[in-house]
């Protein structure tokens, strides 16, 4: 486990630990931990509401904007598996008040008008798993991304879908995202990911191709790929958080 998500671990950990022990929500919560502050419904169902309206006082400036990453990539892509799941989940767990990511499942795929199908470089499975992850996306909406982050981090992209989506996001349920593959829904989410994939200036020449604040560069994309971290708060303009500033460090020597 490398340090980044290792310290991620302890931050997660130390933070549900201590609403747990001060709050004691009732059973029938029915959210993860990861969404207990996500609406004001949310945190009174689960009984902490005191410890959430804290959290939120602590929070950046909105006026300034986050820092927005972008991924162009394909779900049975190894490099693109390996910068999702230790870099880009990651930092979005550590630092999401200042960040913002957009995930466009599509990659090398080609679109096949004549055929109303797909084309994927990894074949029939993986055009089936981007369709899964854009019906996720579209569906799960704000915990879309730790469903898709349990699926490309599991050993089989595919089988861990409806267990994930179960896990992350049990307000969807998989007929819905079911339906989604098998119809119109999924084909138009889809075609809309290879018309953004295409549209990128400069194309696209390699997965995973990550553009930050809607632009590329080969030396933003290097220091993503190793240090995405540090490149998120060195690009944020407002006043750094925590953990921006020293607290990941601490947690490093102490913890990990």
């Amino acid at each position: 486990m490398n340090t980044l998500m290792c310290c991620v671990f302890h931050v997660i950990f130390l933070g549900v630990y201590e609403i747990q022990c001060t709050s004691h929500p009732k059973p029938s919560c029915g959210y993860p931990p990861s969404q207990w502050c996500r609406s004001l419904e949310i945190a009174i169902e689960c009984g902490v509401r005191k410890q959430c309206m804290e959290l939120n006082a602590t929070r950046p400036d909105p006026v300034v904007p986050p820092v927005e990453i972008s991924l162009y990539y394909e779900s049975l892509c190894p490099g693109c598996r390996a910068f999702l799941t230790e870099q880009l989940f990651p930092t979005w767990t550590l630092l999401k008040d200042i960040m913002k990511v957009n995930l466009v499942p599509f990659g090398n795929a080609k679109e096949l008008p004549e055929e109303n199908s797909f084309s994927c470089q990894h074949g029939e499975p993986e055009c089936y798993a981007n369709m899964v992850e854009a019906c996720v996306l579209y569906a799960a909406s704000h915990a879309a991304f730790p469903v898709i982050y349990c699926m490309e981090s599991s050993a089989d992209v595919l089988k861990s879908a409806k267990p994930c989506l179960q896990l992350y996001a049990p307000f969807v349920k998989w007929q819905t995202i079911e339906s989604c593959t098998r119809g119109e829904l999924g084909h138009t989410l889809m075609h809309q990911n290879a018309m953004k994939t295409q549209a990128l200036k400069p194309a696209h020449t390699h997965v995973p191709w990550i553009t930050i604040n809607g632009e590329y560069t080969s030396e933003w994309e290097d220091k993503a790929m190793s240090t995405l971290f540090n490149l998120v708060c060195s690009l944020y303009k407002g006043i750094k958080p925590p953990v921006c500033t020293g607290a990941l460090k601490k947690l490093d020597r102490s913890f990990c």
